[in-house]
């Protein structure tokens, strides 16, 4: 595993406990942020002993999101040439976007333990994670509107298929803020906890409990999914079907039903 400067990552009882560590700078998102957090996510993909991944922030919050001097940076190599100024930031966007692609494609269940400010392109990385958990004292806000732009790092793709169309849009033009219970309220965080010591004890039990399932049924579960956000019931039935006629041959599934007869804890292979 790798030192990180953005982040820091423990492997402990088959969960991946990724966690922004900007604290000082409210877990803005910096250069190194968006370039590990690719390197993060690939390791966590090929590493068969990570079953289930928690996503945090250290300190006071979750993060502030992008950071502002980051942008400024990204100003300041523009030029005079309009094609070329559009050419170099789409070049960017894009690769801002490929860094929580590679939170949601993820094949292991991503769980976001929020406390504090939620803000702007940490909606963006939140809407990538398969689930979200807040503390009370959670503030979120689709910020970008306030400075004069359109979210354009996964919050307005991901984010209908969650809260819905039209409570996006609310958000998404007014770029106003709202706690931990409309979150929950509008279906996007699962669960509210009193404070962030109890919020991330609650996400890892959760995670605990994921990482107890056999890791082939829970790959296929999430790939089962995800791939039902763009196609029909149809095309989705077809998919499991050719799906699970290879992952019902893995031992996992005799391995569950023996644990399930004998009421025992099922113990599954990475």
């Amino acid at each position: 595993m790798s030192q990180y400067t953005a982040f820091t990552v423990e492997l402990v009882d088959k969960i991946a406990h990724v966690q922004i560590n900007r604290p000082e700078k409210i877990n803005s998102m910096n250069a190194a942020f968006w370039k590990e957090i690719i390197e993060i996510f690939h390791w966590i993909d090929d590493t068969d002993e990570v079953r289930v991944v928690v996503l945090s922030g250290a300190g006071k919050h979750f993060s502030s999101g992008i950071d502002l001097m980051m942008l400024a940076g990204v100003a300041n190599e523009l030029g005079k040439d309009v094609g070329r100024n559009a050419r170099l930031l789409r070049r960017k966007i894009l690769a801002l976007q490929a860094s929580f692609n590679a939170v949601d494609n993820c094949r292991k269940p991503v769980l976001a333990a929020i406390q504090g400010y939620c803000l702007g392109g940490a909606i963006d990385l939140i809407s990538a994670c398969d689930m979200r958990y807040a503390a009370e004292d959670a503030q979120f806000s689709i910020k970008e509107i306030d400075i004069g732009m359109a979210a354009d790092v996964g919050t307005l793709q991901r984010l209908p298929r969650i809260i819905g169309d039209g409570m996006l849009r609310e958000l998404a033009y007014t770029g106003r803020s709202f706690g931990a219970e409309e979150a929950r309220n509008i279906g996007l965080v699962n669960r509210v906890y009193s404070d962030a010591a109890s919020l991330l004890d609650g996400v890892m039990g959760i995670a605990r409990e994921i990482a107890g399932k056999s890791p082939i049924a829970i790959t296929g579960t999430k790939e089962m999914i995800s791939y039902m956000r763009d196609h029909r019931i149809d095309d989705g039935l077809e998919y499991v079907a050719t799906w699970n006629a290879a992952m019902l041959q893995s031992t996992d599934l005799r391995v569950a039903m023996a644990a399930h007869m004998s009421k025992q804890k099922p113990e599954f292979l990475d």
